[in-house]
């Protein structure tokens, strides 16, 4: 038996921040809720990143879903990426029940039903804002990353990147990208303007680039190139002094690794470009929380591993926090793990070698403690129990503390369809990205002078009809080779995710 006292005045003293917090719920001692130990968490330390784990039905979507339902009350937007698409009831009331009444009775905290200000959004065509970015805001480093094009590859595409920026070729969609490469390629004109300034381009380098452009196509990213572009700084709305809960549905991840890459990896270089330095502001600007974590990090290449571990590291000084929600912190690569602040840790279960070894695991990493045999209490946490440990405001480990979690004011279940349609209907973000924008670039700007070129052309002289050799660019796309590659594609999908180690920023 622990002493009640001690811990009482220990935990007390460690989760009772001098500033602005939220609160997770309350500590507990031999399986008592203690309700003089509140467990609470400084906003200031929130951008020091985290993790919500435990087994399937433990209670993680819950915590998540009271987690950014008290940033949303303190003022802070967040990003949730969706994957299981369960998260969508936050934006109507919930409803006490008899298991809320006594769950709140031993907290002695209020409970108030009520909805959270909510966006719903897509980067695959489903109700929502459409999430989109165009090439030029890529970037030739960060898009030659996306397409996993080797050296040379991503010096040709640096290259076709200043052509069009000195010829004044907007880069808006992979439409234009290929044209552009057809022009260089193909056209007279085009061919000796690109040969005599830049440099020339080899059939084989021509050939890979656009196998990977085909490549990215089939997972629908030519959706997510174009106008408007979506700015970055719309994730940071309050409403009524709420911050707005972004949700992105993500379901077909596995199935759109690629894309969803894309989306990613974009989203972190805009973030990184456009947000000003913050450094310690007291509470952070913006938190994402990454659903379903372990699916990145089981496809991800090394380069986007690398990214990932390198934004950890330096989008916190951009007042940002992201926060991994998955079954075993196993599932996150160790140099990421060992970055995050907050740790919530529902139960784990030990059936198997490889659960207890991985039960032993997130044992070490937790601060040591008299109050709890850790190695056996975390295989018996109850449903909305956890172990927590975060950091105070001076940066220093609190201690674990077994935790009775607060559940969601809101909505414990998702939005039908007549719901998300009422939502997206009333949504401004919704109205200013729903309609894409077909200006005038790269396509449409040499589609007009490659067809002027063929009218100025007036034959001197009658003569026989000649057959019209294939263009480069055109015998790539019709080859066998090609044909196959698509195909291919088509039936399996593509099976790689792409990595990133440059910035792209955008043009404004």
């Amino acid at each position: 038996m622990a002493d009640r006292t001690k811990f009482i005045e220990e935990l007390s003293s460690r989760y009772t921040p001098k500033g602005e917090f939220i609160t997770l719920g309350k500590g507990m001692l031999d399986g008592e809720v203690v309700t003089d130990v509140s467990v609470t968490i400084p906003l200031k330390t929130i951008n020091r990143h985290g993790l919500i784990a435990g087994a399937t039905g433990t209670g993680k979507t819950k915590t998540l879903q009271a987690f950014a339902e008290q940033l949303s009350h303190q003022g802070i937007p967040s990003l949730v990426l969706d994957i299981k698409g369960d998260f969508s009831g936050i934006a109507e009331p919930g409803e006490e029940n008899k298991n809320i009444a006594e769950r709140y009775a031993k907290t002695k905290l209020p409970y108030q039903p009520q909805a959270f200000p909510v966006e719903l959004m897509t980067i695959s065509g489903e109700r929502g804002v459409k999430l989109r970015a165009t090439v030029t805001e890529f970037g030739p480093i960060l898009l030659s990353k996306i397409l996993e094009l080797n050296d040379t590859q991503q010096s040709i595409i640096s290259i076709v990147f200043k052509y069009c920026d000195d010829k004044g070729l907007p880069l808006i969609d992979l439409e234009d990208l290929k044209k552009v490469l057809q022009y260089v390629t193909d056209n007279p004109q085009g061919k000796a303007d690109l040969s005599n300034n830049y440099g020339s381009i080899a059939p084989a380098s021509l050939g890979a680039i656009l196998r990977s452009i085909v490549a990215l196509e089939q997972q629908d990213a030519a959706q997510f190139f174009g106008e408007p572009s979506f700015d970055v700084e719309d994730l940071l709305r309050q409403r009524e002094g709420k911050g707005v809960v972004n949700i992105l549905r993500v379901g077909n991840i596995q199935s759109k690794p690629q894309l969803f890459s894309t989306f990613m990896l974009s989203l972190f270089a805009e973030i990184y470009m456009n947000f000003p330095e913050e450094g310690d502001s007291g509470k952070p600007k913006l938190v994402m929380f990454i659903d379903e974590a372990h699916l990145i990090f089981k496809e991800a290449s090394k380069t986007l591993l690398n990214q990932i571990e390198t934004m950890v590291k330096l989008i916190r000084s951009k007042g940002v926090g992201i926060y991994f929600i998955t079954q075993i912190p196993g599932d996150v690569p160790e140099n990421v793990l060992s970055q995050l602040g907050l740790k919530i840790q529902h139960a784990l279960r030990g059936f198997t070698a490889k659960d207890r070894k991985e039960i032993s695991k997130a044992v070490d990493n937790y601060p040591i403690t008299e109050f709890y045999k850790a190695d056996e209490l975390i295989q018996n946490l109850g449903i909305g129990e956890a172990f927590i440990t975060a950091l105070d405001e001076k940066g220093i480990p609190t201690p674990l503390v077994h935790t009775y979690l607060i559940s969601p004011e809101s909505r414990m279940d998702i939005l039908n369809d007549a719901e998300v349609a009422d939502l997206t209907s009333r949504s401004a973000l919704v109205a200013k990205y729903e309609q894409s924008m077909d200006k005038d670039s790269a396509y449409e700007m040499l589609t007009s002078r490659m067809e002027q070129a063929v009218q100025n052309a007036a034959p001197t002289q009658k003569s026989r009809p000649v057959k019209e050799e294939p263009g480069m660019f055109e015998s790539v796309m019709k080859s066998r080779a090609g044909r196959t590659f698509t195909t291919t594609l088509a039936r399996e999908g593509a099976k790689f995710v792409l990595g990133m180690f440059g910035l792209g920023g955008r043009k404004r």
